[in-house]
């Protein structure tokens, strides 16, 4: 799967403009939040939701790739069943948490949320790198748990997010 593909995956997942009091991202247009837009932008502030909401996709596009690709160095994982896990999982629960989770799949001790060099290691050693997906993906789930548990008002999202990373399998 290459970039743009998983990128068209996102999309389809993320759909358009939305405006919901309970995300915490704020307005959301094609999955890029206020606060992405504004960073792109370089407007030093979340951009407003008029502006989200006017935003063109191939700007989302070029936001996905920056931002959830290369400046996370995603784009050095060559599988690409878990840089899909990773670059899907950074977009709803950020590229931190995302890398976090591969490194607890990976067994590192001090998880510390970048791909360097001891995350690249361990990866190229790794002895199952075709179970690393789901390990990710299982992390994904416990979060989604811990969330809801400490914020009950995201328990609108629970079913889409379960449901999403559950149609993630189907890749992996």
């Amino acid at each position: 799967m290459t970039d743009d593909e998983i990128i068209n995956l996102v999309l389809k997942h993320e759909g358009g403009f939305t405006n919901n009091p309970n995300d915490r991202g704020g307005p959301t247009n094609f999955g890029i939040t206020a606060a992405d837009y504004g960073r792109y932008l370089k407007k030093g502030a979340p951009a407003t939701a008029d502006e989200v909401k006017a935003m063109d996709v191939s700007v989302a596009r070029k936001i996905y790739e920056e931002s959830y690709i290369k400046d996370p160095q995603f784009d050095r994982i060559t599988d690409d069943k878990l840089r899909l896990i990773l670059v899907d999982s950074g977009v709803l629960h950020g590229v931190k948490r995302a890398t976090i989770w591969l490194q607890l799949a990976l067994g590192m001790d001090r998880p510390d949320g970048r791909i360097g060099t001891e995350t690249l290691a361990k990866l190229a050693s790794h002895q199952a790198p075709d179970k690393l997906p789901r390990l990710v993906l299982g992390h994904r789930f416990q979060a989604i748990a811990e969330i809801v548990k400490k914020q009950p008002t995201q328990i609108v999202f629970l079913l889409g997010w379960i449901n999403r990373a559950v149609s993630l399998l189907d890749y992996v």
